[in-house]
């Protein structure tokens, strides 16, 4: 299937850079590799059940958005239990260390994937939790 997209320069010459360097025969079938990749970690979040313990990263323009971010926080407490922040110029990122209900955690990954100036949300890490109880 032939398909067109919009992607903003930098960001195609960075991808461009990435597959050529990995030794890929095409950037369609680079494209592909990507698309899959991001199908099996969406599915992978969405299939988990239970109680889970997730790695969750996320980088954005700070003076933009940084009041939201505070709010989803304290609004996804029971779920975070941990945070680890930096900033990189007029961009943060943060790491948000989870345990509780895949349910939770999922809402809190969608959430942060709602605003415009958050660039990526990763879930790094996605795990059975063994308890809740032992830390």
């Amino acid at each position: 299937m032939r398909t067109s997209l919009n992607v903003p320069d930098d960001v195609l010459a960075e991808f461009d850079a990435v597959w050529q360097a990995e030794g890929l025969d095409s950037r369609s079938r680079a494209i592909r590799e990507a698309m899959l990749e991001y199908v099996e970690s969406h599915t992978r979040l969405e299939e988990a059940e239970g109680n889970i313990a997730a790695v969750v990263a996320f980088d954005y323009e700070h003076e933009a958005v940084i009041q939201e971010l505070h709010t989803v926080q304290h609004d996804f407490e029971g779920v975070i239990e941990a945070t680890s922040h930096t900033h990189h110029g007029d961009w943060c990122f943060e790491v948000a260390f989870c345990d509780g209900p895949a349910e939770r955690v999922r809402r809190l990954v969608y959430r942060l994937r709602d605003f415009d100036a958050v660039r990526r949300v990763s879930v790094l890490s996605l795990t059975a939790a063994a308890t809740t109880t032992d830390h």
